[in-house]
């Protein structure tokens, strides 16, 4: 009998201290969740915004390759444009290198960042305009664009664009 009572207590005592590190463990998850949206989100900001700024610069060097590096490299990264849609990295890489075959078609790329919204702490939605500044008898272009980026280990990586 003593020691059924002494079995019940180390239970019960092992049930009450599981249930409070359980809750303990998930205010701090909660916590967790909520400090990197709240306290990182100038810099994810700034990390983007430069990131973006990286595109630009090797866009207008001619280099694609060193473009698409902030693209997600995956058959599910997804590309919206004039043509509709477009699946992968490679797929969309070589559309881009179809339609801008030589760094005069490239021309220089420009962004005006218009809205940058958190969607968690690892996910972001970019809106912007670009224009490209090219030789007179190609013509300058520009649109709208949205971009939906992900934090990766590696950094932000574009998974979603769509642009005009």
């Amino acid at each position: 009998m003593r020691r059924n009572k002494l079995i019940y207590a180390l239970v019960l005592g092992i049930g009450l201290s599981t249930a409070a590190c359980q809750q303990q463990e998930e205010k701090q998850v909660e916590l967790d969740a909520n400090a990197p949206v709240t306290q990182n989100t100038a810099v994810a900001e700034a990390q983007v915004r430069n990131m973006l700024a990286s595109q630009s610069a090797c866009w207008s060097q001619g280099d694609l390759d060193c473009f698409m590096q902030d693209y997600w490299k995956s058959d599910s990264l997804l590309f919206v444009g004039k043509s509709g849609l477009t699946y992968g990295w490679q797929k969309t890489l070589d559309n881009y290198r179809k339609s801008y075959p030589d760094p005069a078609a490239m021309g220089k790329l420009t962004f005006n960042l218009k809205e940058m919204r958190h969607l968690s702490a690892d996910h972001m939605l970019v809106v912007g305009q670009w224009h490209l500044q090219r030789e007179a008898e190609l013509g300058d272009l520009q649109g709208h664009f949205s971009i939906i980026l992900k934090r990766f280990p590696d950094g932000w990586k574009i998974i979603a664009d769509h642009s005009s």
